[in-house]
């Protein structure tokens, strides 16, 4: 297999231990490890199949490597970045990423003052995908296909296109002013719709359906949800009592919701107001609600 650059791996919990792996894997050369607790380090070292790069001090495990990842928590990565900088752990020309999903490309700032080193770029490279403790002793490639979203400097950008493409991911460029926004849309679509399907699960079972068998009847209609908007975009998914200024329908809901004995019938009925309100706009934007009806809808779900 054609080697490719060498890389670090400074922080060497579940992210890094991954990612170290399948970067080994797609030919690239494993140079340093380095975690807060040194088993850390030895046991990724060893699970990457490098164990005598394994090093306690991180500027030791970084000098060598032409590319080196920071995978520590968020509010470890701009200390970590300036104790290798200290240290002059960077080499020359050498690229320097994190893998956060909320931070740029900044947060590394300081490595661009390392003494002596000239041509330091700086970037982040974020699998916009979650990892189970898990998928780090099993095999197959949890990179593959998975979107990746990368920003920082012209020159890391490109290679971070092409270790994401090595890892069988697809590369898209974000802006760095605009990764916390990045960010918050991949909040949206993945944490946020976990707590949807949370209320959409405590509505079924007080409908009388058992709670174990909710998600196993909601799940055709989510599937059939995401393939509707896949073709034909936002606005022409949408359906229900909204889309069909059905105020009525709008109205017993939430008079159905705010009646129930659960403790948190209050906050369940407030989730669904405020998720309607927004619903309003997608309607609006498909056509089929008119502005009488929107407003009839929109003083309910107010006044809720």
């Amino acid at each position: 297999m054609f080697m490719k650059q060498s890389f670090a791996i400074i922080g060497c919990g579940k992210v890094g231990r991954i990612l170290g792996k399948h970067l080994a894997e797609a030919g690239y050369r494993p140079m340093g490890f380095s975690s807060r607790r040194i088993t850390s380090a030895r046991q990724a070292a060893e699970f990457v199949g490098a164990p005598d790069r394994c090093f306690e001090k991180i500027w030791e495990a970084a000098i060598d490597a032409d590319i080196v990842f920071i995978t520590t928590p968020d509010d470890s990565i701009q200390e970590s970045c300036r104790t290798i900088s200290k240290h002059n752990g960077f080499k020359e020309n050498a690229v320097v990423f994190h893998c956060s999903g909320a931070l740029a490309s900044t947060e590394l700032a300081s490595a661009k003052s390392c003494k002596g080193m000239s041509g330091v770029m700086i970037g982040s490279i974020h699998p916009l995908q979650s990892f189970a403790s898990e998928q780090t002793g099993k095999s197959g490639n949890p990179f593959d296909n998975i979107m990746m979203g990368v920003e920082g400097d012209s020159g890391a950008v490109e290679k971070a296109h092409q270790i994401a493409k090595d890892l069988g991911a697809q590369p898209f460029t974000i802006t760095t002013d605009g990764k916390i926004l990045y960010h918050a849309a991949a909040v949206v679509a993945s944490n946020y719709l976990v707590t949807l399907m949370d209320l959409s699960i405590k509505l079924m079972a007080a409908s009388g359906v058992l709670q174990s068998e909710a998600f196993d009847i909601l799940k055709p209609l989510i599937q059939g949800t995401l393939v509707n908007i896949d073709s034909t975009g936002i606005p022409e998914a949408l359906t229900g009592p909204i889309a069909r200024a059905d105020v009525g329908i709008v109205k017993k809901h939430v008079q159905a919701i705010r009646g129930l004995p659960d403790k948190t019938a209050d906050e369940m009925a407030r989730y669904y107001c405020m998720s309607g309100m927004e619903t309003i706009q997608v309607a609006r934007a498909k056509g089929t609600l008119s502005e009488d009806a929107a407003k009839h809808l929109f003083k309910i779900l107010k006044s809720e």
